[in-house]
């Protein structure tokens, strides 16, 4: 495993980061797929073995079971301070108002069993609460020691730019990462966000980074829960799967060049465009030690041109929602 600095906050990350969307409870209208305690306590040890110390969950992810999970399975594994754990807060009543960030903050930390969380990220744009009533709140959670560093989500550069500005206007904290979705079958970011995070020194976690599963397989669906569940990934991507297939087909050419599976090829597309630790997303341990492998890969120039090039403009996604 490779570690570097996340942004501007001093913090030592692995290069890829665990996410934990599939850690939780199965919900009807949440994911069917998730994985319960004892199943989570064995990815998050996998994890820990191959060199991964930064994990990814949510508040409503699993509806607050996947930070309940995350939390017993790192308080069975290692020591808190060894790794670096990363929550959210907006898709709940009050958005990021001041009231709501407080009330969020305190449930993520009780369901994570910590004191603290070292990065608190805003999941989208919240354009009902003023900027900086947002920016002041995450700025207290700072100064009272409950987040290390504040990270945002999937919003359009400008806003993002805003809300950077009114935290340096007001002394208040920056933050330091942005999660946004990027990956070789969705690159509308390379327009504005990732350029103006690479301008300010914010480190780039995308999430999604294989495409819900399609970047690591040779046929556009599989035969998998996920699959035939998972109605998100659909509307993100198979709308455009007739022109997206050619960029998937030359994945899969790429690996057998090589000799890799296609998982290494599409995060070492990502790690060779400067991001810092894409999130993966496992459910087998298998799966972490495929993704690790990918920071043996290096593509050459002309890789990296032949996988772009089919690429053609898509709707925006992410963004959208706030």
């Amino acid at each position: 495993m490779e570690y570097c600095k996340l942004g501007s906050s001093g913090i030592e990350v692995s290069r890829l980061c665990v996410g934990c969307l599939s850690f939780g409870k199965p919900f009807p209208d949440s994911h069917a797929w998730t994985l319960n305690p004892k199943e989570t306590e064995t990815i998050v040890q996998k994890a820990l073995d191959l060199g991964f110390n930064f994990f990814d969950t949510a508040n409503t992810y699993a509806h607050g079971t996947s930070e309940e999970y995350l939390g017993r399975a790192i308080r069975n594994c290692i020591p808190r301070e060894k790794v670096v754990i990363a929550t959210k807060v907006y898709f709940n009543e009050g958005h990021l108002s001041k009231k709501a960030i407080q009330r969020e903050i305190e449930s993520s930390l009780k369901r994570l069993n910590t004191d603290y969380v070292d990065l608190y990220i805003i999941h989208r744009f919240d354009r009902t609460t003023p900027i900086e009533e947002t920016m002041e709140a995450l700025d207290g959670l700072v100064k009272c020691g409950k987040v290390r560093a504040l990270g945002a989500s999937a919003m359009y550069g400008y806003r993002f730019y805003s809300m950077q500005f009114a935290a340096e206007r007001n002394g208040w904290t920056r933050f330091c990462s942005m999660q946004n979705h990027y990956n070789l079958l969705y690159r509308e970011d390379e327009r504005e966000i990732i350029p103006l995070c690479k301008q300010e020194g914010v480190a780039l976690t995308p999430f999604s980074p294989l495409a819900a599963g399609r970047l690591c397989r040779p046929t556009w669906k599989a035969d998998t829960l996920r699959s035939q569940t998972d109605q998100t990934a659909a509307q993100k991507y198979d709308s455009t799967e007739s022109s997206d297939y050619e960029i998937v087909r030359r994945v899969h050419e790429t690996a057998e060049n090589y000799g890799v599976t296609m998982t290494q090829v599409a995060l070492a597309w990502q790690l060779a465009k400067g991001m810092t630790a894409p999130i993966v997303g496992a459910t087998k341990a298998k799966y972490l030690e495929d993704a690790a492998r990918a920071l043996e890969l290096s593509l050459s120039k002309e890789d990296i041109a032949y996988l772009e090039e089919p690429y053609q403009p898509h709707r925006v996604a992410g963004p959208a929602y706030g």
